[in-house]
């Protein structure tokens, strides 16, 4: 990985590339700590949720936006809205004909698509920033007049709009530095962004780590110091060990493939013959990476933004809006759309009519199955089968962690799972980009 960064660094191009892309990210840090006219962020030193909110679902979208989510910050909504508005509209795209044509367009239609769904991202960005308006107000993190009482009339009208734009605003941003990265950079946007705000937040886990294992020598010290500091070492080594454990499997999955046998027939072109040689159809197990994930988390995030800022805390569903998140119900929610999103995000992203096509074109054709639509049923039934075993994969690193630290307690390995998944995700998809680009330029690979 050092080595594929160090020849990466050694060419302008990809120098430039990766120096946009660092720049890129320093600005959306920076924004994340802007604070908002009229939002207070002394008024709560802890933020919206302190401690003991842990391991709830409003943590972890504080996890997502690097803490921007918890003080109310320029880019506290980060690239949710975008996500979500890419989502709908690549399900719209099923349904509408106009849509399902532009995306057939190729380069053109692609273009007018992003165009949509950048329109579909300021809307929902729009209404999201409502609803977390009113989160916020609910809070009691704005600020109020001379008297110390809330603003009324056209004040409060006033300073509504102004933290209502601001937000928006920063959710157009983020998403134009995503694009930038897109362009420019090296990586996808979206993954860094959210690999951003990660990052961020790894010194404050660690942190989080020691005070558990601190908490956990203190209950026990008063029977035993030995017990107590053997306890709070063995805790911590536990979940350093789990965290590890999760690193290495992530790793493994991701590299890990099914390897679909291709013969290709022999032809004759004048005086030479062709053809005849075997190869392999590879197919990722973890085709999808960790978009389901960011697609399940985005979702989870407006339905409980906009429940929480539409239903008051004291009436039934505002009640089950603030406590979703350590709900079983939100396990089961959770679980639900991972499953989805991985088999939706297969289905936009792989196509087995277009490689059953190009195989037969090829003189290509697979042992024992016909060519044409019997191969494409055999790829598509393959991929299927493989997307399960993704979506319980994913399913298993992201609620795995989280439901144990339920259960022990110990609400600071909830973050886990997620994290340790997007991290190793993003890193990876990085160094492959990195690697192609290298061989491209003939700085490994073709000269090896």
């Amino acid at each position: 990985m050092f080595r594929t960064f160090v020849n990466a660094w050694k060419i302008v191009d990809l120098r430039k590339k990766l120096l946009f892309t660092a720049l890129i990210i320093l600005i959306y840090r920076i924004g994340s700590a802007l604070p908002v006219p009229f939002v207070d962020i002394a008024m709560r030193g802890d933020g919206l949720f302190g401690e003991e909110a842990a391991g709830t679902f409003l943590t972890y979208l504080s996890m997502m936006t690097g803490n921007a989510f918890n003080y109310g910050t320029l880019f506290a909504l980060s690239i949710t809205p975008y996500i979500n508005a890419s989502i709908i509209i690549q399900l719209l795209a099923v349904a509408i004909p106009y849509l399902q044509n532009l995306s057939k367009e190729g380069e053109e239609g692609r273009k007018k698509m992003n165009k949509i769904t950048r329109y579909g991202a300021i809307g929902l960005g729009l209404l999201q920033s409502i609803a977390y308006y009113f989160f916020i107000r609910s809070q009691d993190m704005l600020m109020s007049d001379a008297n110390g009482k809330a603003f009324t009339g056209f004040a409060a009208v006033f300073q509504a709009v102004v933290v209502i734009l601001c937000y928006t605003a920063g959710t157009a941003l983020v998403m134009w530095l995503g694009e930038q990265i897109n362009e420019k950079g090296i990586g996808n946007g979206v993954s860094m962004i959210i690999f951003a705000g990660i990052v961020k937040r790894v010194p404050e886990m660690a942190s989080s780590l020691y005070a558990s294992a601190t908490k956990i020598n203190d209950m026990l010290v008063t029977k035993s110091a030995i017990l107590g500091v053997v306890a709070a070492i063995g805790a911590t080594l536990l979940v350093l060990a789990f965290a590890i454990a999760i690193i290495i499997f992530v790793i493994y999955v991701q590299g890990a493939e099914r390897r679909i046998p291709v013969q290709y027939s022999k032809k004759t072109v004048g005086r030479k013959l062709y053809g005849g040689q075997s190869s392999y159809l590879p197919l990722k197990v973890n085709q999808s990476g960790v978009m389901p994930v960011i697609f399940a988390t985005s979702m989870l995030t407006f339905f409980n933004l906009i429940g929480t800022a539409l239903f008051k805390p004291d009436t039934l569903l505002g009640k089950w809006s603030a406590n979703f998140g350590t709900s079983p119900f939100y396990y089961v929610v959770f679980f639900l759309l991972i499953i989805g999103f991985t088999f939706f995000y297969s289905i936009i992203q792989f196509h087995p009519i277009e490689i059953s096509n190009n195989l037969k074109t090829n003189g290509g054709f697979i042992p024992g199955i016909r060519p044409g639509r019997p191969t494409s049923e055999y790829i598509y039934n393959t991929v299927k089968r493989l997307n399960l075993a993704d979506a319980l994969f994913l399913s298993i690193v992201v609620l795995v962690p989280t439901i144990i630290g339920t259960l022990t307690g110990m609400q600071n390995v909830w973050f886990a799972g997620t994290s340790v998944l997007i991290l190793t995700g993003v890193c990876s998809d990085l160094i492959t980009q990195i690697e192609t680009q290298l061989v491209a330029r003939n700085q490994s690979g073709f000269l090896d």
